[in-house]
Order: structure tokens, then C-alpha cells, then sequence
């Protein structure tokens, strides 16, 4: 048994996530009163689409970050709320305009925006949550803060791109992956946490270590969900497995497995990656390739890797409310791929 399996059997991930929930509960039902209220609009399209991907069941991971990384000190305002609504705008922009990239049809289960309302209505009131965004931190009157979440916003993008850019081009190498995850989904991350060390009064020392934590947190977490566009560990198929490869996204799975599997099988996976009709047969033969070669293993060890170094930079916090919890977030993001 593997040391991140051995983890699984002793963390149960929803009880993580319930206990983030209620360390967060009651800054989080102000974020959620400012969210409702900055969906406003005067164009009816504005709010539906808006809510429409905001009440799809997403954990709201990133915003409990803002929010809990502000509670491991004593914030004496309620800009850690505007950051951590900020952050939840920001990325359910980036999953609008991701879908229209992408051409998803799916999101959390439901038809993807895009395929309700359009493309263009998508991406605009995508542009229009990272508008509302910048008003918030701009209304904490902290110039750092937004700094911080400004500078986050153009990684994210500069991210999105250069994935835009590595689709289905197989000379993509392993450091470049880590590039276009850093910047697409650590970035985000790593700024959550700033912002709410800055709220909550944190030295120069803390804001950094939560950064850190943060970066490394936000890599894990999408190492992992390579994996489990694969089925997770077990590799079992089910809705939308196999979505990455028919995006042509040159993920660390397909990676290891193009360097490590034989001809007959790297030729299958060249074949179908970025055929956007690829089967659920297809998907099975991939990710049995996948299992031979270690690859999903491998991804979950580097995964488990970059959680243990978030962990890490928690350490002169192990005495504060809420640390543990931070903590135990780390192992989730790797355990859920079980």
C-alpha cells in the first residue's frame, strides 16, 4: 500500500471538507450575502448566468481558504469577506471562459453556460464577475491586496493561454506543465491565502509561509484532478472521464505514459488525444495504458509531494486556531483522488 493510500484509509475527505465548512460558516455567509448581491444587474442574462454556475454545488474551496488563512489571526474589518468574494468571482470567470475554450459541454454535472446561453453570453458575463471583482478589493482601499489579486488574475490568464498553446503538442515537456499549473490554478491559490493573511493582520514572515502554502496546495490540488479526469486512482470510468484527453490537454498522466509506454500504445494515445468524439472504449484503453505505465501513481506522488510541502510552510502556525484544519485540507486535495 502506498503512503498516500495508506493517508486515504485514515482521513475521510468529506469530513474535511464539513469541518473547513464550519470553521468558515459565518464569514462565509457574508460572502455568500455579497455574492448574491453583486450578481446584480440591470440585464436580465447577467444574474441568470451568473447563479446559474455559482449555485452548481462547487465546495467554494478557494474563498474558505481567504477565509480561514484570515481566521488563523485576529482580522479587525471585514476586508477578508471582500477578498474572499473577490476570489470566488475571479474563478467562476475563469471557469466561464474555460468552458468556452475549451468547447466543454459539461460543468459540475450540469450543461456548461455555454451551451445554455452561448458562447459569447459566457464569456462577457465572465468579463463582467472579474469587473465586480475589482470593485471589492478596490472598496477595502488596500492597495497591496490588490496587487496581490490583480497580479493573480493576469497569471491566470497568461496560464490559460500557454495551456491553449501545448494542446495536443506532444514535444510538450514536464516542466512546462508545471508552468501552465502554477499560473491556471496555483496562481489563484496562492493569492487566496495571501489576502487572507494581509486581513487578518499577519507578519510579513506569515503572509509569505500562507502564500507558500497556498502555491503548493494549489498545484497538488490540480495534479490531482488530472487524475481524476482519468477516474481517479482506481481508474474507474464514469461521466466525463476522459475529458482532458479529448481536449488534447497534455496533462502529467499523458506525459509519463507517452515517455514510458510502448510503440503500439503511445501511438493509441497520439491517436485519440484531441479527438473530441473519442469513445468511452477509447477512454478505457487510455487509461489502462495509464495504469501500466504508473502514470496516474506517479501524478499522485508528485501531488502528495507538493501537499506535504504546503503542510510544511504551516509549521509556525501549529499553535494557532484553525492550523489543523489547513493541514488536513493538504491531505483532502490528495485523498479524494481514492
Amino acid at each position: 500500500m502506498s503512503g498516500a493510500q495508506a493517508m486515504a484509509d485514515q482521513i475521510n475527505p468529506k469530513d474535511v471538507v464539513e469541518e473547513l465548512i464550519e470553521f468558515t460558516r459565518k464569514d462565509m455567509e457574508a460572502v455568500n450575502e455579497m455574492l448574491l448581491a453583486r450578481v446584480g444587474s440591470r440585464v436580465e442574462m447577467v444574474p441568470e448566468i451568473a447563479s446559474y454556475l455559482i449555485d452548481a454545488g462547487g465546495k467554494r474551496l478557494r474563498p474558505m481558504l481567504t477565509v480561514a488563512a484570515a481566521r488563523l489571526f485576529s482580522p479587525e474589518n471585514t476586508h477578508h469577506i471582500n477578498y474572499a468574494a473577490a476570489v470566488e468571482f475571479m474563478h467562476t470567470a475563469t471557469l466561464l471562459h474555460d468552458d468556452v475554450v475549451d468547447e466543454s459541454s459539461k460543468r459540475r454535472g450540469k450543461l456548461a453556460a455555454r451551451m445554455v446561453w452561448g458562447n459569447a453570453a459566457s464569456v462577457l458575463v465572465g468579463d463582467f464577475l472579474l469587473g465586480q471583482a475589482f470593485m471589492m478589493m478596490v472598496e477595502t482601499r488596500d492597495v497591496d491586496a490588490l496587487g496581490v489579486l490583480s497580479q493573480a488574475a493576469a497569471i491566470i490568464a497568461e496560464g490559460e493561454v500557454f495551456q491553449l498553446s501545448k494542446a495536443n503538442d506532444l514535444s510538450t515537456q514536464v516542466d512546462e506543465y508545471f508552468a501552465v499549473i502554477k499560473a491556471k490554478t496555483a496562481a489563484l491559490f496562492e493569492a487566496a491565502t495571501e489576502v487572507g493573511a494581509m486581513a487578518g493582520g499577519a507578519s510579513e514572515e506569515q503572509r509569505k509561509a500562507l502564500k507558500e502554502f497556498g502555491a503548493e496546495l494549489g498545484i497538488a490540488f490540480q495534479l490531482v484532478d488530472d487524475v481524476l479526469d482519468y477516474g481517479g486512482a482506481s481508474g474507474t470510468i464514469g461521466k466525463n472521464v476522459g475529458d482532458d484527453l479529448r481536449e488534447g490537454k497534455m496533462t502529467l498522466p499523458i506525459l509519463h505514459a507517452l515517455k514510458n509506454a510502448d510503440e503500439a500504445d503511445c501511438a493509441f494515445i497520439k491517436q485519440h488525444l484531441g479527438d473530441a468524439d473519442a469513445s468511452a472504449e477509447t477512454v478505457a484503453k487510455v487509461v489502462e495504458i495509464l495504469h501500466s505505465t504508473n502514470a496516474l501513481e506517479e501524478a499522485l506522488m508528485r501531488a502528495r509531494e507538493h501537499a506535504d510541502a504546503a503542510k510544511a510552510h504551516l509549521s509556525a502556525f501549529a499553535d494557532l486556531p484553525g492550523c489543523r484544519i489547513l493541514i488536513d485540507v493538504a491531505d483532502y486535495c490528495v485523498e479524494r483522488a481514492y
